[in-house]
């Protein structure tokens, strides 16, 4: 659907469609009051060619604090179902940075049956977290490399997509007073996601501290 999308843009022209990254940029939303963070769902084709991370919050107050509050540290999946803009305006060196999009925040996926929560919602970008470009090409990888998002206790792993196919993961789990954010590598099991156990030893902590999965998915990164 999203390619549909793009070749209707392509043929009505314009400045937005000349970008080859321009295009609807779904999104899965995470975290509570410590943080609150997107991450693009991604394809291994234009327009959605690169995963991204992002640190954001809620324009208006009220709504910022209201969906803290929902989401806090959960692993319901919530998504993100923006306007369309061009991506490559999230790259670090961009000449004309996205500060901010509008948005319906969404209980569940936003192309799977979710519901929306709150629509046309303004999302700030106040930090890109993470931005490459996906390689197309067939690589197989022995390892499963997850990046820290969050510095407190609340923290996430998301899984760095590496190979060709891989999955896209995200995890939520409680990290001990003054954890290292470094990056965790575990032995990869085909498309399989580590489990919590085998999280939590990479981890050093209890695995009862992996609260559990808030998105994983597969067949987009085929």
């Amino acid at each position: 659907m999203r390619s549909a999308l793009l070749a209707l843009a392509l043929i009505a022209g314009g400045a937005d469609a000349a970008d080859a990254s321009y295009g609807e940029h779904g999104m899965a939303l995470f975290g509570g009051k410590e943080g609150l963070y997107a991450s693009h769902l991604p394809m291994f084709h234009a327009p959605h060619d690169y995963q991204v991370i992002l640190q954001v919050h809620l324009a208006d107050p009220a709504t910022d604090a209201a969906l803290r509050r929902r989401l806090d540290g959960k692993t319901a999946l919530w998504t993100i179902a923006p306007e369309k803009f061009e991506l490559s305006r999230l790259a670090p060196a961009s000449a004309a940075p996205l500060r901010q999009f509008k948005a319906d925040l969404v209980l569940g996926h936003f192309e799977q049956g979710g519901k929306t929560q709150f629509a046309a919602a303004n999302v700030v970008v106040d930090k890109v977290l993470m931005y490459r470009q996906l390689s197309p090409a067939q690589k197989a990888s022995a390892d499963a490399s997850y990046v820290q998002i969050g510095g407190g206790k609340q923290r996430y792993l998301v899984k760095r997509i590496d190979s060709r196919p891989d999955y896209d993961h995200i995890v939520s789990y409680a990290a001990a007073g003054g954890a290292s954010t470094a990056t965790v590598t575990l032995n990869k099991q085909a498309l399989q996601p580590p489990d919590a156990q085998a999280l939590a030893t990479a981890l050093h902590v209890p695995t009862g501290a992996i609260h559990g999965t808030v998105y994983f998915y597969t067949d987009d990164l085929k």
